[in-house]
């Protein structure tokens, strides 16, 4: 049975050098059973590497890395019985079908006679490849790839999913689906690691992130969280009923606001400070007599949070 209470990922003060290139640095973060976590850097930030370590297809130059309670370095062989690994990129095979595929991996995992068949089945049904299983893996779409790597990934009913890139490449509706899949996954209680480069995808789905630069992890949290923290100007949308000509000079006497724009009576701005400062200036602007009919911020989305975190830095 799962401990609730115990991360099911979990990385400590991970390190991983390549000669002078310092992929991973001093990188702790954890993800406990139902959450699905979403890994976001540039490209060579170290989110592969460090998902290869947890995935024992490396090993940390320093620190550790634990799956279920099992160190990478200690235990790896009872780590991979925890852990699915789908890659971004995975081989296909001529003259092999779907469920070839899948009993191939099935065996290679130990499973045998009536347990093989069941952990085929219920991935093939999970996926919805159930009408594709005699058909050759080669012939399938990237969609219905994804699917089978993903079904390839999940055979032996591993308690934690590490997913690198599982978007990639897919058109709308294969990406739906695939979200779909993962909030099913972690329903199930397991604990999903996934990189992506399409941001808006991880909003939906994650319930927290790691942004990453230069191997090193700038900050973890809910994206509200986050950028409670990193939280410095606010665009803010205003309507008047009357005044704006008086309104827009009132506000450029003040140091607080920047980048005023009006269309008649709607106002947009760039304020300093967050939720409760612009408390403030809503009662100051009502205070002053102006009849303020509408009055809103921009919800900071997760592309808005990456961009302020991160300087754009490459090793």
């Amino acid at each position: 049975m799962i401990d609730a209470r115990r991360p099911l990922i979990e990385l400590r003060r991970l390190h991983r050098y390549f000669g002078e290139t310092r992929a991973v640095q001093d990188m702790s973060f954890e993800v406990y059973a139902g959450e699905v976590f979403g890994y976001i850097g540039p490209n060579g930030a170290g989110k592969t590497t460090s998902m290869r370590i947890l995935a024992t297809l490396d090993e940390p130059t320093a620190g550790d890395a634990f799956v279920d309670g099992f160190s990478v370095v200690d235990d790896p062989d009872r780590v991979r019985r925890r852990l699915g690994f789908m890659p971004d990129y995975f081989g296909t095979y001529q003259n092999v079908s779907v469920v070839e595929y899948l009993d191939f991996f099935a065996r290679a995992y130990g499973l045998r006679s009536e347990e093989r068949k069941h952990a085929i089945h219920s991935v093939m049904e999970f996926t919805l490849l159930d009408k594709l299983a005699n058909k050759p893996i080669d012939g399938l779409s990237k969609g219905m790839k994804q699917r089978l790597c993903l079904g390839r990934t999940m055979i032996h009913n591993p308690s934690v999913l590490i997913l690198d890139e599982p978007a990639a490449g897919l058109d709308p509706r294969a990406r739906i689906e695939l979200r779909e899949m993962i909030s099913q996954l972690a329903d199930l209680g397991k604990a999903v690691l996934i990189s992506s480069h399409i941001l808006t995808e991880l909003a939906e789905i994650c319930d927290k992130v790691g942004i990453i630069e230069q191997g090193q992890l700038l900050a973890v949290g809910t994206v509200d969280e986050i950028s409670a923290k990193t939280e410095t100007l606010s665009r803010v949308r205003l309507r008047t009923l009357d005044r704006t000509e008086e309104l827009l000079d009132w506000f450029g006497q003040r140091d607080d606001i920047t980048d005023i724009e009006s269309d008649g009576n709607l106002i947009t701005l760039n304020h300093e400070g967050g939720e409760a400062e612009q408390a403030v200036l809503l009662r100051q602007l009502i205070e002053a007599g102006f009849s303020i009919i509408e009055f809103a911020s921009k919800t900071k989305s997760l592309e808005d949070v990456f961009l302020h975190v991160t300087e754009g830095r490459v090793q």
